[in-house]
């Protein structure tokens, strides 16, 4: 049996995969005005339960870089998913700050697989010019599950309560690995599903350098540090991952805290901006395919980041002096999360740009660790600086958006395959 267009159900797998993803971490926040009120919590305590979180997800994204490098994508997403299910379940014996702490660690360190996964999985199965696209399809699943999640667990929230909710929604997780298993049996030069012509397809697209995936070098992490690139990419991911999480984590508390929103007008409300993330993660995607069929790698890369930066840091100062009402600040978010994903999509396509298959998940999960920590610094200023009002928040977020765009530029002269030098 062969399938036409194999690579696109392989994409579609990881982007199904990034909405379970997205809603088994936005149930917290969503629920989170009713499961304080039920175990006796604070704003406090959710700062310090998602910096639990943040912290494994920052180890976890190096961890399973090197996992994913070791093990491959197949099995890689499979460990992730399972931890990821299981711990999501967990929430249902959640006592105290303390027990949810721990299986909030447990999601975190088993989700952030998902993201260095999807960056291996991407140099594995598209050529060069389609990498973007999927990524930005990836990255799509990120909004999609957040628009989803949203009335999804308010809903059941509703219908039955929290504990239940997070069974229910840990058990699609363990539903996914099947379809998984079944259609992603190898790599492309092996797979008996695939058709010649893409399998052709997929190896003439890579750089000359990575044709042969599976007899490429393998780094260690002190020489994937030693390039002044690979800190291109991790300043890039540091200064720029604070700008999603912070509507991530805060958008359902700021929903409540201003406008007194509960859980089922959180639902409302929530949705609307991932519309946005998920536009931009198309757009973004088609965007760079289109800049490539006339420019280099380095040129389209750097002038799609460049534009999304520049949507982001407008978007959030608009956001400062005119976000009035609830129906207002949706919409400028809406603006600044289609700018952060019509960027971080190129961004997280570096590494493969850079490294050879057997080193791409460990960049990207350097990346992706590096960006966390910057992520838990914000979530430790949130409850100090928003005392009175946002605005310090989003002056921070405003200026972090050209910062991520001047570290690409500076340390990154020219995007291109690095591990060869």
């Amino acid at each position: 049996m062969k399938i036409k267009g194999l690579r696109w159900w392989i994409i579609g797998l990881v982007c199904l995969a990034t909405i379970i993803n997205y809603i088994d971490r936005a149930a917290l926040g969503i629920m989170w005005p009713a499961m304080k009120n039920d175990l006796g919590m604070t704003e406090e305590d959710y700062a310090w339960i998602i910096n639990i979180f943040t912290i494994t997800y920052a180890a976890g994204k190096f961890i399973s870089g090197k996992v994913y490098d070791k093990v491959g994508t197949k099995i890689g997403f499979v460990l992730s998913i399972f931890f990821w299910s299981l711990a999501s379940v967990l929430h249902f014996f959640a006592k105290s700050a303390a027990s949810l702490g721990i299986f909030r660690g447990l999601l975190g360190v088993a989700e952030a697989g998902n993201w260095p996964g999807a960056v291996k999985n991407n140099a594995e199965w598209f050529p060069v010019n389609e990498r973007a696209v999927a990524q930005g399809i990836f990255n799509a699943g990120a909004a999609i599950g957040s628009i989803v999640a949203a009335p999804t667990i308010s809903s059941l929230f509703e219908g039955f309560g929290w504990k239940i909710t997070f069974i229910i929604i840990g058990t699609l997780g363990f539903i996914w690995i099947i379809p998984w298993l079944i259609f992603n049996k190898s790599l492309p030069n092996k797979h008996p599903w695939i058709t010649e012509d893409e399998k052709q397809h997929i190896i003439e697209g890579r750089h000359a350098s990575k044709k042969d995936l599976e007899n490429s070098k393998s780094l260690k992490v002190i020489e994937i540090l030693s390039f002044k690139e690979s800190w291109g990419v991790i300043a890039a991911r540091f200064f720029i991952e604070p700008i999603w999480w912070l509507f991530v984590f805060w958008m359902p508390i700021y929903l409540n805290n201003e406008y007194n929103f509960n859980v089922k007008e959180i639902g409302y409300y929530a949705w609307f901006p991932y519309v946005g993330a998920g536009i931009g993660s198309i757009v973004g995607g088609w965007y760079a395919k289109k800049l490539l069929k006339s420019n280099s790698v380095d040129k389209a890369r750097k002038k799609v980041v460049s534009i999304g930066a520049a949507i982001i840091f407008v978007s959030i100062i608009i956001t400062i002096f005119y976000a009035d009402t609830p129906e207002k600040f949706v919409s400028f978010v809406f603006l600044v999360l289609f700018g952060f994903q019509f960027a971080i999509s190129n961004i997280q396509t570096i590494p493969s740009d850079l490294l050879s298959g057997k080193s791409v998940g460990t960049l990207a999960g350097l990346a992706g660790s590096f960006g966390a920590v910057s992520v838990i610094i914000m979530n430790w200023l949130i409850p100090k600086i928003t005392v009175n009002s946002y605005q310090p928040a989003f002056i921070i977020l405003a200026v972090l958006a050209p910062l991520s765009v001047l570290s690409i530029y500076t340390l990154i002269k020219e995007i291109k395959p690095i591990n060869n030098k």
